[in-house]
């Protein structure tokens, strides 16, 4: 047995029963563990339950089309899993749009299972690869690098002070949860009590005008009476 498949949990979302069956005998057949959802809804509620190495995704789906699912588990769920598109749609325009909505990497029907394996132990070496080496944190346009203390929106370098990289960590690291006040001022300045200053406030607008600079829409949303939100409309 190779010891990189052991334990490996492939999550194939694909709703033609004879290429999904095809892929699953193939891939237990190399001592992978394989769970199928046979619709783009049922693979996103599956997905967000369950933890896996590897997301194989058809492109032609019921409910969701491929596209959809893999832009909702990027921005919505914030799943980092490597996605490799499996479709007979494999124009350079496909293509190009599966990887624009998050995909890792595309193999067009009809294809060898030695080639399907030798593509997912790939993204899944240099998943783990990325993982260790530069630690990532990503919502909608917004990518933070822990390591090198490095803000991008839609790759335009935003230039933070220390205090605004971490009010900026808290909300990305908390994506769709309203903050209150008193939250962010224990994770972010790390006191316990209210101030009885308006210093959050003045905070956030500060992060609100860098990224808002030249980029929209809004992330960063006031939810009256209760605090802040990160979120994508």
């Amino acid at each position: 047995m190779n010891a990189l498949h052991k334990g490996m949990r492939i999550l194939l979302i694909e709703d033609e029963a004879s290429v999904a069956g095809f892929i699953k005998k193939g891939l237990e057949g190399q001592h992978f563990e394989v769970v199928v959802a046979t619709d783009g809804p049922k693979g996103l509620e599956v997905a967000a339950h369950e933890v896996f190495d590897v997301i194989l995704l058809d492109v032609i789906l019921p409910g969701l089309s491929g596209w959809e699912v893999c832009s909702q588990l990027r921005q919505q769920l914030q799943l980092t899993t490597p996605i490799l598109m499996l479709t007979a749609l494999s124009s350079t325009e496909n293509v190009i749009k599966g990887l624009n909505q998050g995909a890792d990497d595309y193999l067009a029907k009809p294809f060898k299972l030695e080639e399907l394996v030798a593509r997912i132990l790939a993204l899944y070496r240099r998943h783990q690869g990325l993982l260790v080496k530069t630690p990532r944190l990503i919502f909608a346009d917004l990518e933070m690098d822990l390591d090198a203390r490095e803000v991008l929106r839609a790759g335009e370098k935003i230039q933070l002070t220390a205090r605004e990289f971490r009010l900026l960590e808290y909300f990305i690291k908390n994506p769709g949860k309203v903050l209150s006040r008193m939250q962010i001022m224990q994770h972010v300045w790390e006191v316990d009590f209210d101030l009885g200053t308006n210093v959050v406030d003045v905070y956030v607008n500060y992060l609100r005008k860098k990224m808002e600079k030249s980029h929209w829409p809004r992330l960063i949303h006031t939810v009256v009476g209760a605090g802040y939100i990160l979120r994508q409309e």
